[in-house]
């Protein structure tokens, strides 16, 4: 068939052969890169099983991005051979770069992806789109790493697999189980307001689509899966893990500067569900944010004991006590306001630092006082005795110091945020 722009806004997507039918329910997309000798047999197997097992119209949306080889016409001239099939070729490498054009402009209701070398069984295809066809979930996810996935694969895969999820958990706060598993899907209607904001054009493309679902308060639903490691793949372990966390520092300083819309696409598309468990009586959100409150504070205890031992032969009790806190406050009140209380962004951080300093005011008081109540009953006590008696007076100003944060920050917790512009949205 005659060659035809692929209608999204912002790529080069060209489909360049077509056997499907008009808005299928499922549409899944197998990006491909150079891959003349498994394509074909990964297309006839992959449309084999969605003939015999999905009972709903369905789409195979071969995506090619920039093959130098025979990829594409190979693809292509498949059509003729399988009804169902589409062949779309974009003029730049990504596989994120594919799935981003493919997903937004797809017309069926349901959007999903599989590698080219079927390496996750596809009897998992129908729990994966389930829970997005029955409207329960948002994004539906493959994880080898439940307890009932069965995984074959090496120990160096395995290891770098594991740890780059810890990281995600560690850094980003993420729930979800597996990122860079090859098997998602994603209701449409979704994909065409989120992947705008998606900025990566390759692999870390899931991690940083899922980490910005999470943040949106989307439904993540995980299906175990069995899956088999391919010896002959191309991909680069190394340069793809550093890929990994050069995209993780990147979406890390846009949550962290407010560059992210999270808050306005929350209000519009996010299901609005408390992060944790709700105990009546309760404000929304408190348990979370005591949980996070009391690891900050952990972390600004020990900072404050490790400065105030080191200050103390030179500045004496006092003045130690004085300049431990005044460090360990700023860090405090900006570590409470993005991870306790989750507010990102420049606006109202000058007024919280100044609230900050005052809860900071308080403290020193406290702590200064108590300091002068031990002197004047044991004038020999050691410095260790009087941190002990500081870290005390600390968890005083600690409670005081949550119900501040907690009070200053509530035209935060509770705006409705204004409606978003999805169009014109940086690409």
């Amino acid at each position: 068939m005659t060659a035809q722009a692929l209608p999204t806004t912002g790529s080069t997507a060209v489909i360049v052969a077509d056997s499907s039918v008009s808005a299928p329910v499922l549409d899944i997309v197998v990006p491909v890169y150079n891959e003349e000798i498994d394509v074909a047999g990964s297309v006839r197997r992959l449309h084999e099983h969605l003939r015999a097992c999905v009972p709903y119209p369905s789409r195979i949306t071969v995506a090619d991005n920039a093959s130098t080889d025979a990829t594409l016409a190979i693809a292509a001239g498949l059509v003729d051979e399988i009804d169902g099939l589409r062949v779309v070729h974009l003029d730049q490498k990504g596989r994120g770069r594919a799935l981003n054009a493919v997903w937004r402009a797809s017309d069926a209701e349901i959007v999903a992806y599989c590698d080219v070398d079927l390496s996750t069984d596809l009897n998992a295809l129908m729990p994966l789109i389930a829970p997005l066809i029955s409207g329960h979930s948002d994004i539906a996810i493959g994880t080898r790493l439940a307890r009932s996935s069965r995984v074959v694969r090496g120990p160096k895969r395995e290891f770098i697999s594991r740890s780059y999820n810890l990281i995600l958990k560690t850094t980003m706060r993420a729930k979800f189980s597996d990122a860079q598993c090859g098997f998602k899907a994603m209701r449409t209607d979704i994909a065409r307001q989120v992947l705008p904001y998606v900025e990566d054009t390759g692999w870390f493309f899931d991690t940083e689509l899922l980490v910005l679902a999470e943040r949106i308060g989307l439904r993540i639903a995980e299906v175990p899966v069995d899956w088999v490691d391919d010896p002959n793949s191309t991909v680069d372990i190394v340069a793809t893990a550093t890929a990994d966390l050069k995209g993780c520092a990147r979406v890390g300083y846009a949550l962290a500067t407010g560059r992210l819309p999270i808050a306005e696409l929350r209000s519009t598309i996010g299901r609005d569900r408390a992060p944790g468990p709700q105990l009546d009586g309760v404000p929304h959100g408190l348990i979370g944010q005591l949980a996070r409150f009391a690891v900050v504070g952990v972390a600004s205890t020990i900072a404050y004991a490790v400065l105030y031992l080191m200050l103390h032969a030179v500045l004496g009790a006092q003045v130690s006590n004085f300049v431990a806190l005044a460090i360990t406050a700023v860090l405090n009140t900006a570590a409470n306001r993005r991870f306790s209380f989750g507010i990102s962004g420049r606006e109202g951080a000058v007024r919280h630092q100044l609230f900050g300093l005052g809860v900071f005011v308080f403290g020193w008081a406290v702590t200064a006082g108590s300091l002068v109540l031990l002197h004047s009953v044991a004038p020999d006590a050691t410095k260790h005795v009087e941190l002990a008696v500081l870290v005390v007076a600390n968890l005083v100003a600690t409670m005081t110091r949550f119900i501040g944060l907690r009070w200053v920050f509530r035209g935060h917790l509770h705006r409705t945020p204004a409606q978003p512009t999805i169009e014109g949205a940086a690409e």
